[in-house]
């Protein structure tokens, strides 16, 4: 499963962008399933990334262009 990220500067919050995230569940995950998993690997994101927030994400299967799931 992918986690596509939307995210945004916090210094420049206009300068925003979409960033793809490999997450280790078997695809295609069920929506709760996605939920679950998506949290712990979106905190560890943002803790590495600190100048960019998360404003919304969503879940895709590995390889499916950004559609979602």
């Amino acid at each position: 499963m992918e986690l596509i990220l939307s995210i945004c500067l916090v210094a420049s919050p206009g300068t925003c962008r979409e960033e793809a995230v490999s997450v280790g569940l078997e695809a295609p995950p069920a929506p709760m399933q996605c939920m679950i998993g998506a949290m712990p690997v979106i905190a560890e994101w943002t803790e590495t990334h600190p100048k960019w927030k998360v404003l919304k994400w969503r879940c895709t299967a590995p390889g499916a262009g950004g559609r979602d799931i």
